[in-house]
């Protein structure tokens, strides 16, 4: 067994049975895990019928698409300080992956394709033709997944802390405290977002399973990629390799490289201001 598959066979106890005690605020803004921001007044939102599902999603401002996809565990108003900016000259789509947040789930195993199709199946209900991606961590490997395989849907894309094997995911170390406070996080915003707040284990296990087998894309895939791309990660990311992501910029013809300082994975709380400056420098470039 890997040292990340024995790290993820003890992930649903880790969801489930958190230590009581909050750890102690960290001196490094890295350490820490801000709340996010709150999420402005959506002009629409609802359930989207999506393959076997039932997806939650919400839309903000007008101007051209974004789509942002949030991490595994995680849910679409972890976004709320990028969509208050972003909304202001952008219509900017969010949504719960299957089986997330709002969205229901079904008996199809997790997989980063099946999850692409969702995106792909919310932006044709969206009557969305093409959009810029902005994917955080799964949803980053998801937005990988688009641009391998349905880069005519997409404009460019702002991959964060994402890996195209399994090799580029760091074991899991739950001495961080980020890691401890994440968890438990997704934990209470499952049980009070999801329709079905029973079924957290399964998910949990879902997500294990897939980050054990999943993604394994060749250098070869990567290098056919033929739109914008910009790949991100913080300087002190405790889940993804920093090198595998240099690896990917290197890979992937024209990628711009962005090491974001004095953040780890969790970037998009720990540095709002100087994670949007970089997303609206990818969006404008």
């Amino acid at each position: 067994m890997s040292i990340r598959r024995a790290a993820l066979a003890g992930l649903a106890g880790i969801f489930l049975i958190l230590a009581s005690g909050a750890p102690a605020i960290a001196a490094e803004r890295w350490d820490t895990l801000p709340e996010p921001g709150p999420m402005p007044t959506a002009l629409r939102s609802g359930l989207a019928a999506v393959n076997d599902i039932q997806m939650y999603y919400a839309v903000y401002g007008t101007g051209s698409p974004v789509l942002l996809i949030h991490g595994g565990g995680g849910y679409a108003d972890q976004w709320g300080a990028v969509v208050t900016d972003l909304s202001r000259d952008h219509e900017v789509i969010v949504a719960d992956s299957r089986g997330h947040g709002r969205s229901t789930s079904s008996d199809l195993p997790l997989g980063y394709d099946l999850m692409a199709s969702d995106y792909l199946a919310l932006l044709d209900f969206l009557d969305v033709k093409k959009v810029a991606v902005v994917g955080w961590s799964d949803g980053a490997n998801i937005g990988l997944d688009l641009a391998l395989h349905h880069p005519e849907r997409l404009t460019r894309l702002f991959a964060h802390s994402g890996n195209a094997t399994v090799d580029g995911a760091l074991p899991l170390d739950m001495s961080k405290p980020t890691m401890t406070a994440i968890f438990e996080r997704n934990s209470a915003a499952y049980v009070k977002l999801s329709p079905t707040p029973d079924k957290l284990e399964g998910l949990v296990n879902q997500l294990g399973a897939m980050w054990a087998s999943e993604p394994n894309w060749s250098d070869a895939g990567l290098a056919a990629i033929d739109l914008p791309v910009t790949i991100a990660i913080g300087d002190h990311d405790e889940m993804v390799s920093l090198p595998h992501n240099r690896h990917l910029a290197e890979t992937i013809p024209g990628a711009h490289f962005v090491v974001l300082k004095d953040v780890s994975h969790f970037a998009i709380f720990q540095d709002p201001v100087g994670y949007i400056a970089a997303v609206r420098e990818f969006l404008s470039d």
